[in-house]
């Protein structure tokens, strides 16, 4: 992910928000700058901010990324928390798995040890997580936390 695509991640953090099956679709975009979303993207490309993309005949079509922040799925000060957000027309076609694999490349290289993501438990991306090696390592009512060793 270059800087000059960060201003993308305002209209993926909305596909990213968990909307439940059969309801309607958030009513409006300015939901992500609720201070609890805006975190995710406020100032990204700081120094631990890592982010790749996926592209489809020039344009985005999904981005995961990570930062430390603390948020739904604050682990520690060491732990970068991942946001992922494919398209609504490119879901289960395997472009999140490849956002993954390649994050944490870039994850590994920078020296993280893991990373950490909330989920809600309804959300069906918790197959997903679990099946690229994430563990639930807490829970609320509605929501897992999740983290990936990225080394042994």
């Amino acid at each position: 992910m270059k800087k000059s695509d960060y201003h993308l991640l305002e209209e993926f953090i909305y596909w990213a928000i968990f909307v439940p099956p059969n309801s309607e679709l958030l009513p409006e975009k300015n939901i992500i700058y609720n201070p609890d979303v805006f975190i995710y993207i406020e100032n990204f490309g700081q120094d631990n901010d890592c982010g790749v993309m996926a592209e489809v005949d020039g344009k985005a079509i999904g981005i995961a990324w990570t930062r430390i922040i603390s948020a739904y799925g604050h682990i520690d000060n060491e732990t970068p928390e991942l946001a992922i957000s494919v398209l609504p027309e490119y879901r289960n076609q395997g472009v999140g798995v490849k956002l993954m694999k390649k994050l944490f490349e870039l994850l590994t290289e920078r020296g993280y040890k893991q990373t950490s993501l909330s989920v809600q438990k309804e959300n069906l991306a918790v197959s997903f997580y679990l099946r690229l090696g994430y563990e639930i390592v807490n829970e609320t009512p509605e929501e897992y936390l999740m983290v990936k060793k990225l080394v042994d």
